[in-house]
């Protein structure tokens, strides 16, 4: 008896050792494979573009402004209590561990030569904490918001910045640009109607100069960048422009056709803040498992008048009337665009605008449907009000936004001016400069 008992015992001790080494073979296993999946991620997040991209389609309606200020750009001015606002949704509706980086940019939107420690004060990866459940909505999801600066990190340098936001396994989900101005330099612009007659009709002209008393300018033509963008939009960005003249410390930028942008047309815009009520733009709003809203029938306006229309630029507005706070209380509805227009061969329509990231994106692709024939598509969106634009887009991937919704010089943009100081030998674009002004005056 004792003799089978001893047996017995050796019988699960060796089994109990063979357990545990098995077990240490599986996790040493499991960890080198973590190890390698994160080196695999590490690669990818180097080959990300740095520009405004969502990676993960459960991810929407990413917003960033400036000291809680709706339609606001996410610029920050060093050294003072700007404070950036970044909000995103997660349409799985649990909770999960999002972390951000930053990575520091040239004026090109490359990444710059510095180093983390030489661009940020404090942590480079940094956990995003705040975060709640949506409330009283058919779609779930997680509102997920952090500021930036705040007590782990803030920016030591100007320049542009870019957020990487990604999971715990180190996968991706969106990134999104920012900019850090160092104001050293005074922007005098004015916009005006196209000097050329052949553009008096179509165009704005934004000249401008730049006073920089308060900067050592040796070489202006290769120390200064300049970027001009309509709306804010990177599509149809002036990168080229140098100054025509040199004069008791200013540059001049007057030119005749380089500086010029197709006016285009007002922005058409739908407002389904409220589900409950159809606001003048919407046809019929459908509940089911899903909000559906659909909207009135576009039409092209190519060869239409000029009309004075209410719009943002090409924004949009996180709202709802149905409850008090827009982040976890508005819902989401697929909205259903149609554009009444014979079919185009070799050419395709998109849906255009900030919402769009302003980008030629297959998920903003209208498809052409032969027995109604309309183009036609469908977006989740968030409850706000929305500007939105059609654009022609060609095999070349280029935007014509004017094919369809027509082009005058009485329409009201807003344009962006952004000068950027390089000095001989530095290793970085300082953002010194940025203006804003509008063409409204013209009508």
């Amino acid at each position: 008896m004792k003799i089978h008992n001893f047996n017995l015992s050796l019988y699960f001790i060796s089994i109990l050792i063979s357990s545990c080494w098995s077990s240490k073979e599986i996790s040493e296993e499991l960890n080198t494979t973590k190890e390698i999946l994160i080196i695999e991620k590490e690669i990818d997040l180097k080959e990300i573009k740095y520009e405004n991209q969502i990676f993960n389609n459960k991810i929407k309606s990413v917003v960033c402004n400036i000291n809680k200020l709706d339609l606001s750009l996410p610029i920050l001015n060093l050294s003072s209590n700007d404070v950036l606002t970044i909000h995103f949704d997660d349409l799985d509706g649990d909770r999960k561990d999002y972390y951000y980086n930053i990575i520091h940019c040239n004026s090109n939107w490359e990444k710059s030569d510095l180093i983390e420690s030489e661009y940020l004060d404090g942590f480079y990866t940094n956990l995003i904490s705040d975060y709640e459940f949506s409330f009283n909505t058919l779609q779930k999801y997680t509102h997920y918001m952090f500021e930036f600066p705040n007590q782990n990190v803030k920016p030591k340098v100007s320049g542009n910045y870019i957020f990487q936001i990604f999971e715990e396994n180190k996968n991706i989900v969106l990134t999104k640009r920012f900019m850090v101005l160092d104001n050293k330099v005074v922007i005098d612009s004015k916009i005006r109607r196209a000097t050329l007659a052949d553009f008096r009709a179509t165009r704005h002209e934004i000249d401008f100069s730049i006073n920089y008393n308060n900067v050592n300018i040796a070489d202006p033509y290769s120390e200064i960048t300049v970027h001009i963008k309509q709306n804010n939009s990177e599509e149809n960005i002036i990168t080229d422009l140098h100054p025509l003249f040199v004069k008791n410390q200013k540059l001049i930028y007057d030119y005749e056709s380089e500086n010029t942008f197709l006016g285009n047309n007002e922005f058409r815009h739908f407002d389904f803040s409220s589900l409950r009520y159809q606001s003048n733009r919407i046809s019929e709003i459908k509940f089911d498992s899903i909000n559906n809203v659909y909207l009135y029938d576009d039409h092209k306006r190519t060869f239409n008048q000029y009309s004075i229309e209410p719009d943002i630029n090409g924004n949009f507005l996180i709202r709802t009337q149905e409850g008090w706070n827009p982040n976890n209380e508005a819902d989401y509805a697929y909205v259903h665009f149609t554009l009444e227009i014979e079919e185009i061969s070799n050419q395709e329509i998109y849906l255009l605008g900030s919402f769009s990231d302003w980008k030629l994106d297959k998920k903003f692709k209208l498809l052409y449907n032969k027995e109604t024939q309309k183009y036609e598509t469908r977006l989740l969106l968030k409850q706000g009000y929305y500007n939105y634009q059609y654009a022609l887009s060609n095999n070349d991937a280029k935007e014509n936004i004017n094919f369809i919704e027509g082009n005058h010089y009485q329409t009201r943009n807003d344009y962006y001016i952004y000068v950027y100081y390089r000095p001989v030998g530095a290793r970085y674009d300082q953002l010194v400069g940025y203006s804003k002004n509008s063409s409204k005056e013209l009508f």
